[in-house]
């Protein structure tokens, strides 16, 4: 119960991090997360399905998040060109250039040091991937 218990207290705290670094672009974890995935993408577009299950999350939750980020001007929802069941969310300008700056700040602020040795980063990372690996969440290359 400890490990788990203190696994969960973790996240809580670098969530706490990432939304006090995030605040200020009016984003949450979630929608950044939305952002950085369609930034990598090679179109700067994916259909919303895909978002939701490449993020690990519910369509719904996949689809608020994608409202709140059309409000805000960051993407837009456009018909697919050649299957008229799927809608396609574009990264727009502003959206490219916000999750330009906050990845800078998270670099900065969270990312670039947990607090941690860069050994205990190596060994905490081998830990974790161990877990991931054996609760079938990564395949071996």
């Amino acid at each position: 119960m400890s490990v788990v218990t203190s696994v969960i207290r973790v996240q809580q705290l670098l969530l706490a991090r990432i939304d006090e670094s995030l605040a200020p672009f009016e984003l949450t974890f979630a929608r950044y997360e939305i952002l950085m995935l369609l930034s990598f993408s090679r179109s700067g577009s994916l259909p919303l399905g895909k978002i939701g299950a490449r993020l690990q999350v519910h369509p719904t939750s996949a689809s608020s998040a994608v409202d709140r980020l059309e409000r805000q001007g960051f993407v837009r929802r456009s018909p697919h060109p050649s299957d008229g069941r799927t809608t396609l969310v574009e990264l727009l300008a502003a959206g490219r250039e916000v999750v330009a700056r906050a990845n800078d700040v998270l670099n900065d602020q969270v990312f670039g040091s947990v607090g941690l040795s860069a050994e205990q980063t190596s060994d905490l990372l081998a830990l974790l991937q161990t877990f991931r690996r054996n609760s079938g969440d990564l395949i071996e290359p």
